[in-house]
């Protein structure tokens, strides 16, 4: 193994100096902004499928909102528009970057009051749009959010502002999924529950405001400056042309890089396994015999400090190693530990196994997701793309979840549950073993600032 993972020895760094990085300011603004980022996805979500089962709406028409979160798969259509356009007054007075992110957090924070003022019983459709609309508003926050750490942060700095973005990502969507059902629980007394959702709404739009500070405390990247004089340029004074040729050059700019397409092939498979595991998670523990509490306590509360825990960890171990190192510890523990849940299969029913099982992979897989993301920051090089660039690299990573996971259930019948999660287990191996081809060829030296 020393072989494969290589022969760099990592920067000695002390453990205060590893825990200070979190209290800078940079790494707080990106803490503040993954709260903002990560509050409305629930919102469109299962705080949403709660209203409209409240109201009535039938099981088929519910299933059928799962489409309102299209625009988080497609988002990189519209990030050249983001990298190519500025905000007219806001990029003046702002920054490229901080003008899209004051833009997106206004227009989302009037799309969550908006949705908070339709009604279900009423209109479906004007719900499905509101909704819509919400899903869109996020995901162009998302789009500048992800290109502004990129920018933003120092190379030895990505992987513990992901991890402070992630749990505080975790934070904002735990307060509009859970919290938001415990605040229309007690509104509902004296408003009724019309106006207890409305209510619930407008308090979630009001929360906003806390990436609205993060975005006023920020200071523009300096590379902006970089991308403010090449629209600057005659022949990149028309915004629209400049969006579509941005569009193309981005493109052309990553894959112009040596082994850029087994880059992205290595994106799409890193995260498979846990893709699948994740995907029949719930069906999994209510087949075993879990009640809806239990599963709520375990994955909300359980999973979610174990998480939260694992992302910080998965930052010290990506600060302190070199990447291609720390990408071997995170896809190693992430897909051995997915077998905790075969055993769980084995043993059945017992509420410590399963706390202990959801402990373990919630744990390693966000030890995991933040050295990848690490990694994808460090493809996106150029100043001027980061944004496009940045919205293609999670679509391919998204693939697991979105496309590959579709068969799972075909899998877990024919499988069955032990069966399936060893499965998935073996699905990462495809990722370790283009890992150890990438490092061969020397893919990780060619990223030389994120290699420590």
């Amino acid at each position: 193994m020393p072989d494969a993972i290589g022969s760099a020895s990592p920067t000695r760094t002390s453990v205060a100096d590893t825990l200070a990085v979190y209290l800078q300011r940079r790494v707080l603004v990106v803490l503040l902004l993954g709260f903002s980022s990560g509050l409305p996805i629930i919102l469109v979500g299962s705080t949403l499928q709660a209203w409209m089962k409240q109201s009535g709406i039938d099981i088929k028409t519910i299933g059928l909102f799962a489409a309102v979160a299209v625009p988080y798969n497609f988002k990189f259509l519209w990030a050249p528009l983001v990298d190519a356009l500025d905000v007219p007054v806001l990029s003046r007075l702002l920054g490229r970057r901080r003008g899209w992110l004051l833009l997106s957090q206004a227009w989302l924070m009037a799309a969550i009051v908006g949705l908070g003022l339709c009604d279900p019983a009423v209109s479906a459709f004007a719900v499905a749009i509101g909704a819509l609309v919400v899903a869109t508003a996020s995901a162009t926050q998302d789009i500048v959010v992800d290109a502004f750490r990129v920018e933003s942060l120092p190379e030895n700095d990505q992987a513990a502002g992901m991890a402070a973005y992630v749990a505080a990502y975790r934070v904002g969507a735990l307060v509009s999924g859970a919290g938001a059902l415990f605040l229309v629980t007690a509104f509902q007394s004296t408003l009724g529950d019309r106006s207890a959702w409305t209510a619930c709404y407008a308090l979630m739009a009001v929360l906003i405001l806390i990436g609205v500070t993060a975005t006023l405390l920020a200071t523009e990247p300096a590379s902006s400056a970089a991308a403010e004089a090449d629209h600057a340029l005659p022949e990149h004074r028309n915004s629209l042309t400049r969006a579509f040729r941005s569009a193309l050059a981005s493109l052309r700019d990553f894959l112009s890089h040596d082994l850029a397409i087994a880059a992205l092939v290595f994106v799409a498979l890193f995260k498979l396994a846990d893709a699948l595991a994740f995907a029949l998670l719930t069906p999994f523990v209510l087949d075993l015999g879990f009640s809806f509490p239990q599963l709520a306590t375990i994955r909300n509360g359980v999973g979610f400090i174990c998480a939260v825990l694992g992302g910080f960890a998965g930052g010290l171990v990506a600060r302190a190693l070199p990447l291609p190192v720390s990408l071997w510890i995170g896809g190693i523990l992430q897909t051995i530990m997915i077998l905790a849940f075969s055993w769980q299969a084995v043993v059945g029913k017992s509420v410590p196994l399963l706390t202990l099982t959801t402990a373990i992979e919630f744990f390693t897989d966000a030890v995991g997701t933040v050295i990848f993301v690490a990694y994808l920051s460090a493809l996106c090089r150029n100043p001027l793309y980061t944004a496009t660039q940045f919205a293609l690299l999670t679509a391919f990573a998204a693939l697991g979840r979105n496309v590959f996971a579709l068969g799972t259930g075909y899998v877990a019948h024919a499988a069955g549950w032990a069966s399936f999660f060893v499965i998935c287990a073996l699905a990462g191996l495809p990722a370790l073993g283009l890992l150890a081809w990438l490092q061969k060829r020397r893919h990780f030296d060619r990223l030389a600032p994120a290699t420590k």
